[in-house]
């Protein structure tokens, strides 16, 4: 299995390649404020908001979006149907992933994020800039369909009959505190994994074989039907990225609890 991972020191002999820097804040600022304060060479900025994700609504905070509008988003940054994709962020991979799981569900067959994002990057020495590249116009052909996705029905049925995991904090899987969304808690039978786990303290993913003891634990391997969701589907993608990296297949729910709870008739479950 070629790894979903790419280090700094491959990404910097890659050659011609389109990268993206999908660095993003809850609440903020802004993450072209952070591109434009410095950026690995060759990145585009590539917004999570409206290059990733449709407008908020009955679909959740950052639903899936329509084919058109992602195919229209990633040629404006260049991105092209036979040319690698690199992407990466500065917060443990948790936006790069929904990066690199958007772009795989939508066809593009060559997508890895950057181990360590730029913290490893910079501690590799090399090099950052403040200026932007020029612009390259892309050709990629959204194609949906390349990633499995659950709908709210198919993510209860997971939890019954497979493993659902919850990729958010446990306080809030508990139903402790909920910052964002109006309902505290998870969905019933739902596991605990919140995606802080994936990583090490230097914010890059586990080796492989520590991956798979970790889902082991939490009931996932070899033939066990699995599925993820978090609070809007950004870091469920961290969960489906990491299970990939373990040789796991799994399934993202995009609108996660945002979704679930838009239903007042869904079960909730605490503790």
């Amino acid at each position: 299995m070629t790894s979903p991972l790419i280090t700094p020191a491959a990404l910097a002999e890659l050659g011609d390649v389109t990268l993206l820097d999908v660095r993003w804040r809850l609440g903020g600022p802004p993450g072209i404020n952070l591109y434009r304060e410095g950026h690995i060479p060759g990145a585009v900025f590539c917004d999570l908001d409206t290059g990733l994700a449709a407008p908020p609504g009955a679909g959740g905070r950052h639903p899936l979006p329509e084919a058109d509008a992602f195919q229209r988003a990633m040629r404006r940054l260049g991105v092209r149907d036979g040319r690698p994709v690199v992407v990466y962020d500065d917060a443990g991979s948790t936006v790069a992933a929904r990066a690199w799981w958007a772009l795989r569900y939508f066809g593009h067959q060559d997508v890895r994020v950057l181990d360590g994002g730029l913290s490893a990057w910079t501690a590799a020495g090399l090099p950052t800039t403040k200026e932007a590249p020029g612009a390259r116009e892309g050709d990629f052909t959204a194609r949906p369909g390349g990633m499995p996705v659950l709908t709210a029905d198919e993510a209860a049925a997971v939890a019954a009959d497979g493993v659902l995991l919850d990729a958010r904090a446990g306080e809030r899987y508990r139903g402790e505190v909920e910052p964002v969304d109006p309902v505290a808690g998870h969905v019933p039978g739902a596991v605990s994994a919140p995606t802080t786990d994936n990583v090490g303290p230097d914010g890059r993913f586990l080796d492989p074989a520590a991956l798979r003891a970790r889902f082991a634990v939490l009931g996932v391997g070899e033939g066990v039907r699995a599925g993820a969701y978090c609070g809007s589907g950004v870091t469920a993608a961290h969960e489906v990225l990491a299970l990939e990296v373990a040789g796991l297949p799994a399934a993202l729910y995009v609108g996660s609890w945002s979704h679930w709870v838009t239903d007042p008739s869904r079960p909730v479950a605490t503790g």
